[in-house]
């Protein structure tokens, strides 16, 4: 390691290149880094190896074997395709498999052991189509569905071969790049295995300046489907989906492990697949886990060659990351040693800090390429990567102050940041307070507020702060926006599902939040018609537990409230049965300090009070926003809907201590609803910051004392607190 690197430098990881020495051992230093990466696209050279720096070794084991890959093209990895369905106005209807997709990304599999898991439907009658009744010409790559039943709609399900890599594509249409596509190939296959094996073993001998091999990520990417329309291209996207993991193998190992084959519909499922954010069933079940005994099966193999080697293993958490689960049962198998996670949100460094292994590291944004992946201009002539960076920071600070990383870093091409001397400048900055930051939670665990805080859904503590994506993804859900304010407030929070109900999890929670749209995993779908869960959580409100529901909590249809739930909440939806009937009249009310200025919510539809009893505290054209219920010694509260602010934050935070009997002004809870703050008892030390671009000030008590403070824009304040 660098010798000049002191206690207040380290925990910085900066992306080197070649060509630009000078550039990047003056950046190490103004930074504080300790460690250089490469990143695709760039390299090292002998003289940034040999400057003393660690050195982050970048590889994605499944592309950049286009050679090998060339030569084995039936062991690229596949994907099922649905076609668009067509209506049958002739006789028969025909299909060009390829019409809907992008040409450059996928190719028909139409070997033997692939066409037994085709597949026809008859989408009108929901029926699969004989085998006998469609022809298939190789060579036109057209099925023709004949016998049709006239104006029935029909599609064809295929597999096919990935060809172009999704994050090769993303990273050539986003640079311009003019070099070859990379292929990815799927260790499935015994053949791919021992080309990998020996891959790797050979990329350790041959790069003896290495000392974190950081996978990119493991085998299966985030489905990304691309279609042949500009005016559509991005068809399907699912963050953890495991569409990209299926092949002829794959599928016949299934069946004879599990008794029963996977077919085509099983993955396609009337071609709108199994996203995350619907709740799953036992056939997915069982192919994920299916899935990821594989991957750490194989995947700890070529963990253990590295450690073999001296070196130590991160996993990059983005990207080919489908089968790692990192809150799995099983994740720990694979031994690696740290995990680096891109973040553009709290919730996501979050996700990265919880993560069983003894280093984690956040890779921040903008990422150093000319455009951000949400379209900003950022190192081109009118960007602003100094912005995006103190936008990005100022929310990721706030979940580092309640749970620690050991390391930040970026990636990229290093050149970009040379017309950028205001961003150079910031990231300095940045780094300074990150490790301030660091140092404090080495003295102990900031102070939390006493209720014990839980979030369920249908995947549980399997995907802890996540939905399907980054925030700019799924932005859309409640519970992204509500996981969001959580990873910065001063709760503890877990992650259940229904069957952790089941074994007693709640005699260990105070507040639960249930949110999202009805039928969707985040308000649980079909689960809720399991009468015990409803039982359960009934006692445990009566005892004294706090329900907060968002938008449609507990949704099912077929009883006799819409929300099973609105016993407790007070509240209900009317879905169209209730059209006729009354509403209970309400006057709002108003509970000192519960509801911040600035904080709002969407109106919702349909929503009644059940029985009158619910207080209304806010409302719109006669329909309850916000409610508060009590029921026995606990109580229920409702939200119709919920997105990320900073009134709302605080609001948020107000509930969950309002619904736990908890004060709502209290030690540690700042004047200002634009500044947070965090305790360090053992450090003796108050972390304030700014969250807003302005000037802002508050009052903090803290130990009994109030303390004032005055923050610039996006600024961090560490306050002595004698001890």
């Amino acid at each position: 390691m660098n010798t000049e690197i002191g206690s207040t430098k380290g925990g910085f990881t900066l992306p080197g290149e070649a060509g630009y020495e000078e550039l990047t051992l003056k950046l190490a230093k103004q930074w504080g880094a300790d460690v250089i990466r490469d990143s695709d696209g760039t390299e090292l050279s002998r003289e940034i190896l040999d400057a003393g720096y660690g050195i982050y070794s970048t590889i994605c084991i499944i592309r950049d074997h286009n050679d090998w890959a060339k030569e084995n093209m039936d062991k690229l990895q596949q994907t099922f395709l649905v076609t668009q369905p067509k209506v049958a106005v002739e006789e028969t209807v025909s299909f060009r498999l390829m019409e809907d997709f992008f040409e450059g990304q996928f190719q028909v599999n139409d070997r033997e052991d692939a066409m037994k898991y085709w597949q026809v439907y008859d989408r009108t009658n929901n029926a699969e189509v004989p085998r006998e009744k469609w022809n298939y010409n190789r060579d036109e790559k057209t099925v023709e569905v004949i016998g049709v039943t006239a104006w029935h709609r029909y599609t064809v399900s295929f597999l096919a071969y990935r060809i172009w890599e999704e994050i090769s594509m993303y990273n050539h249409t986003t640079n311009g790049w003019d070099k070859e596509h990379l292929m990815q190939i799927d260790p499935r296959y015994p053949e791919t295995q021992e080309y990998m094996l020996g891959w790797i073993k050979e990329w350790c001998e041959t790069h003896p300046d290495t000392t974190v091999v950081r996978f990119t990520s493991m085998f299966y990417n985030f489905a990304w489907m691309w279609g042949s329309s500009e005016r559509n291209r991005h068809l399907f996207t699912d963050w953890a989906s495991y569409d990209f993991t299926v092949s002829p193998l794959a599928l016949d190992e299934f069946a004879k492990k599990y008794g029963y084959a996977m077919t085509a519909e099983d993955f396609v499922n009337q071609g709108k697949f199994h996203v995350t954010h619907m709740p799953g069933n036992k056939k997915k079940a069982d192919w994920m886990e299916f899935i990821n005994n594989f991957v750490i099966q194989f995947g700890k193999k070529l963990v253990k060659i590295v450690h073999d080697y001296g070196k130590e293993a991160y996993v990059f958490y983005d990207d080919s990351w489908v089968g790692n689960e990192p809150y799995g049962k099983n994740f720990e198998k694979f031994g690696f040693d740290g995990i680096i996670k891109a973040v553009f949100s709290g919730f996501e460094s979050r996700l990265c800090s919880g993560v069983r292994v003894k280093t984690h590291e956040l890779r921040l944004h903008p990422y150093l390429f000319p455009t951000g992946v949400d379209g900003s201009p950022s190192f081109l002539a009118d960007g602003d990567p100094r912005a995006e960076a103190q936008r990005y920071w100022k929310d990721v600070r706030r979940a580092v102050l309640r749970q620690p990383v050991d390391r930040i870093g970026l990636g990229g091409y290093l050149h970009l940041v040379e017309r950028k001397p205001e961003f150079v400048s910031y990231i300095e900055e940045l780094a300074e307070d990150f490790r301030k930051i660091r140092e404090l939670h080495k003295t102990g665990a900031p102070r939390n507020f006493k209720p014990r805080v839980a979030v369920l859904h249908y995947w549980g503590s399997l995907r802890s702060w996540t939905l399907s994506g980054h925030f700019h993804e799924t932005y859309m859900h409640d519970l992204i926006h509500i996981n969001e304010s959580l990873s910065g407030l001063p709760f503890e929070v877990s992650f259940i599902n229904f069957e952790d109900i089941k074994k007693g999890v709640l005699d260990q929670i105070d507040v639960l939040i249930n949110a999202g749209a009805a039928k969707t995993a985040w308000s649980g779908g079909d689960v809720w018609k399991d009468d015990e869960i409803v039982e359960r959580l009934t006692k445990w409100v009566y005892g004294g537990g706090a329900f907060i529901g968002v938008n449609e909590p507990s949704a099912a249809d077929g009883y006799d409230t819409y929300f099973r739930m609105a016993h407790v909440l007070g509240v209900d939806k009317d879905t169209g049965a209730r059209v006729c009937h009354g509403k209970w009249s309400y006057t709002p009310e108003e509970i000192p300090g519960l509801i911040p200025e600035g904080a709002a919510i969407k109106e919702g539809e349909g929503l009644y009070l059940t029985d009158g009893t619910a207080r209304v505290l806010l409302e719109k054209e006669g329909q309850p926003l916000l409610t508060v219920h009590s029921f026995g010694r606990g109580c229920g509260i409702y939200l119709s809907s919920y997105r990320i602010g900073l009134a709302n934050t605080r609001m948020l935070q107000n509930l969950i201590l309002f619904g736990a009997g908890e004060k709502t002004k209290q030690d540690l809870v700042t004047s200002n609803v634009n500044i947070e703050c965090a305790y360090f008892p053992e450090g003796h030390a108050l972390v304030v910051i700014n969250n807003t671009d302005k000037v802002q000030e508050t009052e903090v008590t803290v130990k009994g004392k109030e303390i004032s403070c005055r923050l610039k824009a996006y600024q961090t304040e560490v306050i002595n607190i004698p001890g």
